[in-house]
């Protein structure tokens, strides 16, 4: 097999035991304790240099996509659970709407600001640290 094959083969990969590619993560279920729908992961949001996932951000309201908020969680916080086919979390829907979040309309600030009041509020050491 040439290099030229095996870059081709690694770019059709979308899921092994240990691997997701982030177009299935993305609309994967997310579910509370009590394995009830919380809702589901829009995105994930990737810290660049260290290439590790920092944030999913969960989706969830509206009417066919408008008026959704979008709720960024810290990855730390999901585990998935090969059960459900989902992630599994700790918190429930009520924490999760009462986090911060933005409406799919605006335009979010990915910053360290924004980024210490999302870990912040859900208790959990921030990406950077």
């Amino acid at each position: 097999m040439t290099y030229q094959d095996t870059t081709r083969q690694d770019a059709a990969i979308r899921e092994t035991h240990d691997l997701i590619a982030s177009d299935k993560v993305e609309g994967t279920r997310v579910y509370g304790r009590d394995g009830k729908h919380i809702g589901s992961i829009e995105r994930v949001i990737i810290e660049k240099r260290s290439g590790r996932v920092s944030y999913a951000v969960l989706s969830f309201g509206g009417f066919l996509g408008l008026g959704e908020d979008h709720y960024p969680l810290p990855w730390s916080k999901l585990s998935y659970d090969e059960d459900l086919g989902g992630y599994r979390t700790d918190v429930t829907r009520e924490q999760v709407e009462a986090a911060p979040k933005y409406h799919g309309d605006e335009e979010y600030e990915w910053n360290r600001e924004n980024g210490t009041r999302v870990y912040d509020y859900y208790g959990v050491p921030p990406y950077w640290m």
